[in-house]
């Protein structure tokens, strides 16, 4: 796990400059603004990010994010998103002693914390604790993909 301490504190900036500052996580900042969902992340508003790198999503089947990212996919695109978020700054620490991470999205993505190795429903957590003026981000190494939404 690299930890360089120095590129882990941009608590002067929220969420959104967070990430995207981080040359790692293009492609979800840009699936945070295609999902309307920029303001969520840059109000005052404490939210702990899961964010997928890019090379996570270089691993989701060819064409899932150019279909997601089509304006008639919206809402699909802020389900998925809303699923790498959790309401409140949480540590890997506090992320940790959970059994599963109550998402933004309503649906709860499990947890696993073994030999030292932090997972949220099967993503390992590679760069933790990366901090922002609202909130903190963990990157990881896959796309989460939400349980389709049953029929009302």
């Amino acid at each position: 796990m690299e930890m360089q301490n120095s590129t882990n504190t941009h608590t002067d900036q929220n969420l959104i400059g967070t990430l995207q500052n981080n040359k790692t996580f293009g492609i979800f900042s840009n699936a945070i603004d295609k999902a309307g969902l920029n303001g969520v992340l840059a109000g005052a508003t404490q939210h702990t990010v899961f964010a997928p790198t890019d090379e996570a999503f270089g691993k989701l089947p060819s064409g899932t994010m150019d279909r997601l990212l089509k304006p008639e996919n919206k809402e699909e695109l802020a389900s998925l998103v809303n699923y790498h978020l959790v309401n409140g700054r949480r540590s890997t620490v506090d992320v940790g002693r959970w059994d599963a991470a109550r998402t933004v999205n309503g649906q709860p993505a499990p947890i696993q914390l073994s030999s030292n190795k932090l997972t949220i429903d099967g993503a390992r957590v590679t760069t933790p604790d990366i901090l922002a003026s609202n909130g903190i981000i963990h990157g990881i190494d896959k796309v989460n993909i939400p349980a389709a939404p049953k029929p009302h």
